[in-house]
């Protein structure tokens, strides 16, 4: 087997709250996806380094005022937070709580890449959940300070009703911010491994990795910290996350880190065993590349250039819809190569607008551009590209009364509404749009233009300073939107996506 090189991050996009299995020589990890629809990305990979998408656990998972952007709040920040994956006896499963809807829930299938899932729902939280088989019974670690362990049925589908389900371990409590959470669950050689974040104040007071270790499952329960260290990155703890073995024996560790504007992102680490604890990197420091006895193969993109040329209403893997999407409102069929999006609500804003069509941004630099069909546009209508979060920017055409088309540059004025930072008249039925993303040592900074031809690019507007933001808890995004803010029943056609990853 050949050797190859893993360089951190493995992914430079927002994947954050990552699991990881190996089932024979593949690898496969999900992640947090909030109010993305579809939701629980499923990605594959052979070395730990080139991933693709190729599924999701839910094309949905709730259909209501909040899920579907009708409330006039939506769920950003919430939906489906830190999810478990493990695979035991032929079946895969997923497990994440929702804190909107205060549930927990858990998906099966037997075919991850291809197959559809069977759900259960259980009644209230358990936060940040670490799934476990243990022979023939099944448990969930859970919550944030205060661990909880919960026993299921034998086939993960509810509460045991005589089964153990009582606090297992409380946290430190002396200096310490955020108490440990985000647990990852393993039992290995005789014992049982907890592995959580903490974010002490003392210290170089960032988020760390902790292991917890016991030779019985109920405890009592030692631990170490296994790393704090930042790979160099603005004192941003590299933590959250477990462990994976390769085929060749090899152990790996696998966290993520804020990366500000651009959101968590994905690292891989090397790992060993010493006195039964695990040890990242040389103990102290982690490694930003590193050599690894894994293969090579071939790297597919995250986010990708789309012709829209399908034979169905079925988009690629890459796309998810900003929270539940209103099916009778897009097509890619309605007319071949365009990607059509219907206005519905009256709204007022972009992040309110049902139907915005998204894909992550990329470090440290990427772009991407769109052309719009202009001609079914109504009366209000908003139309264009969105750097998408909390603190968003938008560019792109409103429609007055009077037919006539204005070229607009827009940001969140603070309280969600958009200020129009730049309002241009503009002749034509066609304009390209385009937004430049900078997040090249923390610039995180986005550019905004557009064309009449796709080749003089006019800027407009201003940059704007992007933020990541717990209210929306994701990194930036770049969307497609159309929105009514006084009649519904216009249209934009879409004539491509394109998009290009630069340095």
């Amino acid at each position: 087997m050949s050797s190859i090189v893993l360089t951190n991050p493995i992914i430079w996009a927002d994947i954050p709250d990552i699991d990881m299995i190996r089932v024979g020589d593949v690898f496969y990890m999900v992640s947090t996806s909030m109010h993305s629809m579809p939701g629980c990305p499923i990605m594959k990979s052979i070395n730990l380094k080139d991933w693709e998408i190729v599924n999701y656990v839910f094309d949905t998972f709730e259909d209501n005022e909040a899920h579907n952007l009708a409330d006039g709040k939506g769920i950003y920040g919430k939906g489906s937070w830190a999810s478990s994956l493990r695979y035991h006896n032929g079946t895969f499963y997923v497990c994440f709580s929702s804190n909107d809807m205060q549930q927990f829930y858990i998906y099966r299938t037997e075919d991850i890449e291809n197959g559809s899932w069977e759900r259960s729902v259980i009644n209230g939280l358990l936060h940040d959940p670490a799934l476990l088989f243990d022979e023939d019974r099944v448990f969930v670690f859970s919550g944030n300070g205060n661990i909880y362990i919960t026993e299921l049925t034998a086939d993960a589908a509810a509460i045991k009703p005589d089964g153990i389900r009582q606090l297992l371990l409380e946290g430190e409590r002396d200096g310490i911010g955020l108490r440990i959470e985000g647990c990852h669950a393993y039992k290995l050689n005789g014992y049982y491994y907890l592995f959580f974040i903490d974010w002490p104040r003392t210290g170089h007071g960032r988020r760390r990795e902790l292991c917890y270790r016991s030779k019985e499952l109920l405890g009592p329960y030692e631990y170490k910290v296994i790393l704090d260290d930042d790979l160099g990155y603005r004192n941003k703890g590299v933590a959250q996350g477990g462990i994976i073995d390769t085929p060749s024996g090899e152990w790996y560790a696998f966290l993520f880190q804020d990366h500000d504007a651009v959101g968590r992102i994905p690292c891989v680490l090397p790992m060993a065993w010493e006195d039964g604890w695990p040890v990242i990197g040389d103990g102290a420091k982690a490694p930003v590349s590193f050599a690894a006895n894994l293969p090579e193969s071939v790297s597919k993109p995250l986010v990708i250039s789309d012709e829209f040329d399908y034979e169905e209403n079925k988009l690629a893997l890459n796309w998810q819809w900003n929270h539940n999407p209103d099916n009778s409102l897009w097509s890619l069929t309605a007319r071949p190569g365009y990607l059509r999006l219907e206005t519905g609500r009256i709204v007022d804003r972009v992040v309110l607008a049902r139907n915005t069509l998204t894909q992550r941004t990329e470090g440290p630099a990427c772009c991407g551009t769109t052309v719009l069909d202009l001609s079914h546009m109504k009366a209000g209508d908003h139309a264009g590209l969105v750097a998408l979060q909390s603190e968003y920017g938008t560019v792109g055409i409103q429609a007055e009364d009077n037919g006539e088309l204005y070229v607009v540059m827009g940001i969140n004025r603070g309280d969600g509404g958009m200020e129009t930072l730049e309002k241009l008249k503009y002749n034509g039925s066609r304009i390209h749009v385009r937004i430049d993303f900078d997040f090249r040592d923390s610039m995180d900074r986005a550019y905004f233009y557009y064309s009449a031809d796709g080749t003089e690019w006019i800027s407009i507007g201003r940059p704007l300073q992007m933020k990541y933001t717990l209210d929306h808890f994701m990194g930036y995004r770049i969307g497609l939107f159309n929105y009514a803010t006084r009649q519904s029943g216009g249209y934009v056609d879409f004539d491509y996506f394109r998009y290009t990853k630069t340095v």
